[in-house]
């Protein structure tokens, strides 16, 4: 088969998997299954190849964030029992008002708590985005959730020690100092600029509660007879605060207001700190592990505790913990119960979608592509931007798309003339263009905010774009300067 029609299969795939989810509302799982067994079949794997490749992927996933993920949703279903995920957005919208709100969890996310895997900080922070919600207004799940989205994925690929943007530092030869500077040059700007624009477009009329969230995800009934979304969410966004304005008086689930009261009044009073630590002690683990890893030899205790598992492991440990000793067996055994419960339809969505990147990787898509491109004199930012971007189009890897399209400038990068941060932030940039379906995290987003498909392709797929062309804009900027 011909490069091209390779290209057209995939592109056609794709677009299918998103048609038949949006359109024939068919169920994400058996969508994403299609798509790849399309690929697979059209890109000429064959049907032993397809199903090697599926089941490859889904392995491979699960190998790499199956653990993650489940140690992830516990946490924070003992965050939420605690009170502690409630009490936070407290002192945010204390500190930064209602207006302020979504930038400063957007920023938060995007620059302070940056760990190496993007799903560990999807399972974590999600759950705060859900019970900042009800306290925005009408679109409070679409404000809070897009300012989430693009900390998340901007932290991922342009923030010291998100993954891709340690291994583009590696790559470029740039001191993770230097870098660290000209990732929060970049990076504050980005989310600020990019949440404006999203939040203009919601007041437009860009997002329809009705069509674009769910119900909440089947859970263990709490205390009060209602559910609580996905495990780990406060709110209840089953219902949409229809009744007020986006900048006035709040709509509050009853729900969510009597489980958080009841957390309040039924626990040991511990301070906020204290609750968030050992999920702090865990990020400050596989952040120093990944530091070490780029300046030197790693300590074989350090390489242990650093590892992501164990890290995470370290601050579920912790969490019981604390849990136990503030709200007691029973409710501690009740939150396990709705974080075991809730982690399985994640892990579904995760492993297929990785099935479908598992097949689109074997077809050979990324070394078609990669062959494709040349490093050129002309506008090298725009022009390594541009490679990440079809890159991540076509195979949904951050990390692998910023790095390939750095790795075709890095051994020319002296001589362009560039600083060569912003080189690595161009492909950094590009690399969070068009983030879809066969990205593991965008079903995570979906399952843990309780979007609808349309919903998610609006905050993720969209929002996340705005953030890749507006940082593309400031890199460029920063580069006719200096």
């Amino acid at each position: 088969m011909s490069d091209t029609m390779l290209i057209v299969n995939i592109a056609i795939a794709i677009l299918g998997v998103i048609g038949l989810i949006v359109v024939v509302k068919l169920d994400p799982v058996m969508s994403l299954v299609i798509g790849a067994l399309y690929i697979g079949l059209t890109g000429g794997l064959g049907a032993a190849g397809t199903l090697m490749a599926m089941t490859e992927g889904f392995g491979d996933v699960m190998a790499d964030i199956g653990m993650l993920i489940v140690f992830g949703v516990l946490i924070g279903a003992l965050l939420q029992e605690t009170g502690a995920i409630s009490r936070l957005v407290d002192v945010l919208l204390n500190r930064f008002g209602k207006r302020g709100l979504p930038y400063a969890l957007g920023l938060t996310v995007g620059t302070g708590l940056q760990s190496i895997y993007l799903d560990v900080l999807v399972v974590i922070s999600a759950p705060l985005a859900r019970a900042a919600s009800p306290r925005l207004g009408r679109f409070g799940l679409a404000r809070a959730g897009s300012a989430l989205t693009l900390g998340l994925y901007c932290g991922l690929a342009m923030m010291v020690p998100g993954a891709a943007n340690i291994a583009i530092a590696g790559l470029l030869n740039i001191p993770l100092g230097k870098m660290l500077l000209w990732d929060l040059i970049v990076i504050i700007p980005t989310i600020l600029l990019s949440t404006v624009i999203i939040f203009t477009l919601i007041k437009g009329g860009f997002w329809n509660p009705d069509k674009d969230e769910q119900e909440p995800l089947p859970a263990t009934t709490p205390h009060d007879g209602h559910e609580i979304a996905g495990g780990t969410a406060g709110p209840d966004q089953g219902t949409h605060p229809t009744e007020s304005t986006e900048d006035g008086p709040q709509g509050q689930s009853h729900g969510a207001t009597a489980v958080a009261v009841r957390a309040e009044e039924n626990a040991r009073s511990v301070p906020l700190l204290v609750l968030f630590l050992p999920l702090l002690l865990g990020l400050v683990l596989i952040a120093s592990g990944s530091v070490a890893n780029a300046v030197g030899d790693v300590p074989t205790v350090l390489e242990l505790i650093s590892d992501p598992v164990v890290a995470l492991l370290i601050g579920l440990i912790g969490t019981v913990g604390v849990a136990r000793y503030t709200v007691g067996y029973d409710r501690l055994a009740n939150a396990f119960q709705r974080g075991f419960g809730s982690s399985g339809q994640i892990l579904i969505l995760t492993g297929v979608g990785g099935s479908l990147a598992g097949v689109v990787t074997a077809s050979g898509l990324g070394d078609v592509l990669k062959d494709s491109f040349t490093a050129s004199h002309v506008a090298p930012l725009l022009l390594v931007w541009a490679i990440a971007a079809v890159l991540h189009a076509a195979i949904g890897s951050v990390t692998l798309a910023a790095l390939t399209a750095a790795g075709i400038l890095a051994p020319i990068a002296p001589q362009l003339g560039v600083e060569p941060a912003l080189i690595g932030l161009a492909a950094a940039s590009g690399s969070l263009f068009a983030v879809h379906v066969t990205a593991n995290a965008f079903w995570m987003v979906q399952s843990m905010l309780g979007l609808t498909t349309r919903g998610t392709l609006k905050l993720v797929t969209f929002g996340v774009s705005i953030a890749s062309v507006v940082s593309l804009a400031l890199v460029n900027a920063f580069n006719l300067i200096i």
